[in-house]
Protein backbone atom coordinates (compact mmCIF):
# COMPACT_ATOMS: atom_id res chain seq x y z
CA UNK A 1 0.00 0.00 0.00
CA UNK A 2 1.54 3.44 -0.69
CA UNK A 3 2.12 5.78 2.06
CA UNK A 4 -0.52 8.83 2.61
CA UNK A 5 1.73 11.25 2.44
CA UNK A 6 1.62 14.02 4.80
CA UNK A 7 -0.38 17.25 3.93
CA UNK A 8 1.05 20.76 5.44
CA UNK A 9 -1.45 22.79 7.13
CA UNK A 10 -1.10 26.44 4.82
CA UNK A 11 0.16 29.13 7.31
CA UNK A 12 -2.23 31.77 6.65
CA UNK A 13 -0.26 35.25 6.71
CA UNK A 14 -0.27 37.07 9.88
CA UNK A 15 -2.52 40.44 9.17
CA UNK A 16 -1.79 44.02 11.05
CA UNK A 17 -5.16 43.94 12.65
CA UNK A 18 -4.56 40.91 14.33
CA UNK A 19 -1.80 43.12 16.61
CA UNK A 20 -3.05 45.21 19.49
CA UNK A 21 -1.04 48.48 19.69
CA UNK A 22 0.83 48.53 23.01
CA UNK A 23 1.53 52.02 24.31
CA UNK A 24 4.18 51.93 27.11
CA UNK A 25 3.59 55.07 29.38
CA UNK A 26 6.79 56.09 31.25
CA UNK A 27 5.28 57.04 34.69
CA UNK A 28 6.53 60.58 35.57
CA UNK A 29 8.02 61.35 39.04
CA UNK A 30 6.73 64.43 40.62
CA UNK A 31 8.28 66.79 42.81
CA UNK A 32 7.42 66.76 46.59
CA UNK A 33 5.89 70.17 46.97
CA UNK A 34 8.69 72.17 49.72
CA UNK A 35 7.13 72.76 52.84
CA UNK A 36 7.17 76.10 53.80
CA UNK A 37 8.90 76.87 57.66
CA UNK A 38 6.15 79.10 59.08
CA UNK A 39 7.29 82.69 59.96
CA UNK A 40 6.41 82.66 63.12
CA UNK A 41 8.26 85.98 63.94
CA UNK A 42 6.21 88.99 65.38
CA UNK A 43 6.89 92.26 64.04
CA UNK A 44 6.71 94.40 67.48
CA UNK A 45 9.01 97.28 69.50
CA UNK A 46 11.16 95.29 71.65
CA UNK A 47 13.10 96.00 74.92
CA UNK A 48 15.94 94.31 76.48
CA UNK A 49 17.31 94.76 79.38
CA UNK A 50 20.92 94.22 81.31
CA UNK A 51 20.76 91.25 83.77
CA UNK A 52 20.52 91.59 87.75
CA UNK A 53 19.09 94.66 87.42
CA UNK A 54 22.46 96.44 86.39
CA UNK A 55 21.99 100.08 85.21
CA UNK A 56 25.10 101.62 83.70
CA UNK A 57 25.22 104.70 81.69
CA UNK A 58 25.95 103.07 79.02
CA UNK A 59 26.97 99.01 78.04
CA UNK A 60 28.13 98.11 74.09
CA UNK A 61 27.66 94.27 73.74
CA UNK A 62 29.71 92.45 71.05
CA UNK A 63 28.25 93.48 67.65
CA UNK A 64 30.91 91.50 65.31
CA UNK A 65 32.87 88.09 65.81
CA UNK A 66 30.02 86.22 66.73
CA UNK A 67 29.14 82.93 66.03
CA UNK A 68 25.69 81.01 65.87
CA UNK A 69 25.26 77.12 65.62
CA UNK A 70 22.51 76.27 62.35
CA UNK A 71 21.06 73.00 62.98
CA UNK A 72 20.20 72.43 59.79
CA UNK A 73 23.68 73.39 57.81
CA UNK A 74 25.38 71.88 61.19
CA UNK A 75 28.06 74.33 61.54
CA UNK A 76 28.83 77.52 62.91
CA UNK A 77 27.70 80.77 61.24
CA UNK A 78 29.38 84.13 61.57
CA UNK A 79 26.68 86.66 62.48
CA UNK A 80 27.41 90.22 62.67
CA UNK A 81 25.26 93.65 62.89
CA UNK A 82 25.65 95.89 60.00
CA UNK A 83 22.69 98.71 59.16
CA UNK A 84 22.62 98.18 55.76
CA UNK A 85 22.24 94.70 55.22
CA UNK A 86 19.14 92.46 55.05
CA UNK A 87 20.67 89.54 57.73
CA UNK A 88 22.95 89.45 60.26
CA UNK A 89 24.62 86.23 58.43
CA UNK A 90 27.75 87.22 57.09
CA UNK A 91 27.36 84.50 54.67
CA UNK A 92 23.97 86.09 53.01
CA UNK A 93 24.94 89.73 52.77
CA UNK A 94 25.81 91.76 50.10
CA UNK A 95 28.02 94.94 49.51
CA UNK A 96 29.65 96.93 51.72
CA UNK A 97 29.02 96.20 55.23
CA UNK A 98 28.71 99.04 57.51
CA UNK A 99 28.82 97.73 60.88
CA UNK A 100 27.22 99.56 63.90
CA UNK A 101 26.89 99.59 67.85
CA UNK A 102 24.70 98.23 70.06
CA UNK A 103 24.58 99.92 73.21
CA UNK A 104 22.87 99.30 76.43
CA UNK A 105 22.15 103.15 78.22
CA UNK A 106 20.92 102.95 81.46
CA UNK A 107 20.76 99.26 81.62
CA UNK A 108 17.80 98.98 78.86
CA UNK A 109 17.92 99.30 75.16
CA UNK A 110 14.08 99.57 73.17
CA UNK A 111 14.37 98.44 69.51
CA UNK A 112 12.11 99.66 67.08
CA UNK A 113 9.73 97.67 64.94
CA UNK A 114 11.48 98.55 61.71
CA UNK A 115 14.92 97.19 62.66
CA UNK A 116 13.89 93.39 62.29
CA UNK A 117 17.48 91.94 61.77
CA UNK A 118 18.85 93.82 64.78
CA UNK A 119 15.81 92.17 66.80
CA UNK A 120 16.55 89.16 65.96
CA UNK A 121 20.37 89.34 66.22
CA UNK A 122 19.49 89.87 70.06
CA UNK A 123 16.55 87.46 70.55
CA UNK A 124 17.33 84.73 68.16
CA UNK A 125 21.48 84.32 67.96
CA UNK A 126 23.30 86.42 70.15
CA UNK A 127 25.20 83.83 72.31
CA UNK A 128 25.16 86.17 75.75
CA UNK A 129 21.18 86.30 75.32
CA UNK A 130 19.79 85.42 78.90
CA UNK A 131 22.95 85.35 80.08
CA UNK A 132 24.19 89.03 79.83
CA UNK A 133 20.74 90.38 78.83
CA UNK A 134 17.43 89.14 78.22
CA UNK A 135 14.36 90.57 76.10
CA UNK A 136 11.55 91.86 78.02
CA UNK A 137 8.92 89.10 77.69
CA UNK A 138 5.11 90.78 79.87
CA UNK A 139 3.30 87.64 78.56
CA UNK A 140 5.58 85.03 79.73
CA UNK A 141 6.01 86.68 83.21
CA UNK A 142 1.91 86.46 82.93
CA UNK A 143 2.18 83.12 82.20
CA UNK A 144 4.49 82.28 85.34
CA UNK A 145 2.50 84.57 87.97
CA UNK A 146 -0.80 82.61 86.92
CA UNK A 147 0.86 79.32 86.97
CA UNK A 148 2.61 80.29 90.68
CA UNK A 149 -1.03 81.70 91.72
CA UNK A 150 -2.15 78.35 90.43
CA UNK A 151 0.40 76.40 92.22
CA UNK A 152 -0.87 79.06 95.59
CA UNK A 153 -4.42 78.11 95.39
CA UNK A 154 -3.48 74.44 95.44
CA UNK A 155 -0.38 74.43 98.51
CA UNK A 156 -3.67 76.30 100.67
CA UNK A 157 -6.83 73.70 99.64
CA UNK A 158 -4.20 70.86 100.71
CA UNK A 159 -3.02 73.07 103.58
CA UNK A 160 -6.76 73.19 104.89
CA UNK A 161 -7.82 69.86 104.31
CA UNK A 162 -4.64 68.54 105.91
CA UNK A 163 -4.68 66.36 109.19
CA UNK A 164 -3.26 67.32 112.31
CA UNK A 165 -0.24 64.46 112.14
CA UNK A 166 0.74 65.71 108.49
CA UNK A 167 0.35 69.26 109.74
CA UNK A 168 2.85 68.44 112.31
CA UNK A 169 5.19 66.87 109.95
CA UNK A 170 5.36 69.57 107.37
CA UNK A 171 6.14 71.79 110.19
CA UNK A 172 8.38 69.97 111.57
CA UNK A 173 10.75 70.37 108.37
CA UNK A 174 10.30 74.20 109.12
CA UNK A 175 10.49 75.18 112.52
CA UNK A 176 12.37 71.77 113.89
CA UNK A 177 10.84 70.47 117.43
CA UNK A 178 9.22 73.86 118.49
CA UNK A 179 6.34 72.29 116.67
CA UNK A 180 5.50 70.46 119.38
CA UNK A 181 4.73 73.42 121.83
CA UNK A 182 2.70 75.19 119.21
CA UNK A 183 -1.55 74.69 119.75
CA UNK A 184 -3.52 73.57 116.69
CA UNK A 185 -4.62 76.93 115.54
CA UNK A 186 -0.80 78.33 115.88
CA UNK A 187 -0.60 75.14 113.57
CA UNK A 188 -3.02 75.83 111.30
CA UNK A 189 -1.84 79.52 110.91
CA UNK A 190 1.39 78.89 110.65
CA UNK A 191 0.94 76.13 107.85
CA UNK A 192 -1.12 77.87 105.86
CA UNK A 193 1.42 81.04 105.98
CA UNK A 194 3.96 78.51 104.84
CA UNK A 195 1.77 77.06 102.15
CA UNK A 196 1.38 80.91 100.85
CA UNK A 197 5.06 81.60 100.97
CA UNK A 198 6.60 78.58 99.37
CA UNK A 199 3.73 76.44 97.72
CA UNK A 200 5.90 74.60 95.43
CA UNK A 201 8.12 73.09 98.83
CA UNK A 202 4.86 73.13 100.45
CA UNK A 203 3.39 71.01 97.97
CA UNK A 204 6.51 68.21 97.77
CA UNK A 205 6.27 67.88 101.46
CA UNK A 206 3.08 66.83 101.26
CA UNK A 207 3.63 64.47 98.72
CA UNK A 208 6.57 62.50 100.17
CA UNK A 209 5.87 59.68 102.29
CA UNK A 210 8.96 60.25 104.01
CA UNK A 211 8.20 63.57 105.70
CA UNK A 212 5.70 62.20 108.14
CA UNK A 213 7.81 58.85 108.52
CA UNK A 214 9.98 61.11 109.69
CA UNK A 215 8.08 63.22 111.76
CA UNK A 216 7.09 59.75 113.36
CA UNK A 217 10.69 58.55 114.41
CA UNK A 218 11.52 62.04 115.60
CA UNK A 219 8.34 62.09 117.94
CA UNK A 220 9.63 58.40 119.22
CA UNK A 221 12.69 59.90 120.19
CA UNK A 222 11.26 62.76 121.88
CA UNK A 223 9.24 60.54 124.13
CA UNK A 224 11.88 58.21 124.82
CA UNK A 225 10.41 55.27 122.75
CA UNK A 226 13.40 55.40 120.54
CA UNK A 227 17.19 56.72 121.38
CA UNK A 228 19.69 57.82 119.00
CA UNK A 229 23.19 57.68 119.92
CA UNK A 230 25.20 60.73 120.82
CA UNK A 231 27.25 60.17 117.23
CA UNK A 232 23.99 59.91 115.43
CA UNK A 233 24.71 57.06 114.38
CA UNK A 234 22.70 54.42 115.95
CA UNK A 235 19.19 53.82 116.62
CA UNK A 236 17.90 51.57 119.88
CA UNK A 237 15.20 50.94 121.80
CA UNK A 238 14.91 53.38 124.99
CA UNK A 239 13.76 50.99 127.58
CA UNK A 240 16.72 48.25 127.42
CA UNK A 241 19.06 50.06 124.53
CA UNK A 242 18.34 47.05 122.08
CA UNK A 243 20.11 48.57 118.66
CA UNK A 244 17.43 48.45 115.98
CA UNK A 245 19.87 50.07 113.22
CA UNK A 246 22.76 52.17 111.73
CA UNK A 247 22.86 54.86 110.26
CA UNK A 248 24.52 55.14 106.51
CA UNK A 249 27.61 57.33 106.67
CA UNK A 250 26.96 60.64 105.37
CA UNK A 251 23.25 60.20 106.06
CA UNK A 252 20.57 62.22 107.96
CA UNK A 253 19.61 60.41 110.89
CA UNK A 254 15.75 60.54 110.93
CA UNK A 255 16.00 60.18 106.73
CA UNK A 256 17.82 57.06 107.54
CA UNK A 257 15.04 56.00 109.73
CA UNK A 258 12.14 56.69 107.83
CA UNK A 259 13.95 54.89 104.79
CA UNK A 260 14.01 52.16 107.52
CA UNK A 261 10.59 51.72 108.59
CA UNK A 262 9.75 50.61 105.03
CA UNK A 263 11.99 47.27 105.50
CA UNK A 264 9.95 44.13 106.78
CA UNK A 265 11.76 44.25 110.32
CA UNK A 266 11.46 48.20 110.19
CA UNK A 267 7.61 47.76 109.45
CA UNK A 268 7.02 45.49 112.74
CA UNK A 269 8.86 48.18 114.97
CA UNK A 270 6.46 51.05 113.04
CA UNK A 271 3.99 49.15 114.53
CA UNK A 272 5.08 48.54 117.64
CA UNK A 273 5.91 52.37 118.10
CA UNK A 274 2.80 53.28 116.82
CA UNK A 275 0.63 51.21 119.46
CA UNK A 276 2.59 53.26 122.29
CA UNK A 277 2.04 56.54 120.71
CA UNK A 278 -1.93 55.85 120.69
Amino acid sequence: MAKKQKTEKAVEPLIEKDFEEVVVKTPVMEKPTPVKKKNTWEIKDRTYFLNDKRKPLSYIIKSANVYWFDKDKGYEREIKYCENQQSCFVDEMKGDQRMSHIIFRGGSLVIPKEKTVLQKFLSLYHPHRNKLYREWQPEVKASHEVDFIEMEIEALNAAQNLDIDMAEAVMRVEIGSRVTEMSSKELKRDLLLYAKRNPGLFLELVNDDNVQLRNFGIKATEMGILKLSSDQRTFSWGSNDRKLMNVPFDEHPYSALAAWFKTDEGMEIYSNIEKRLN
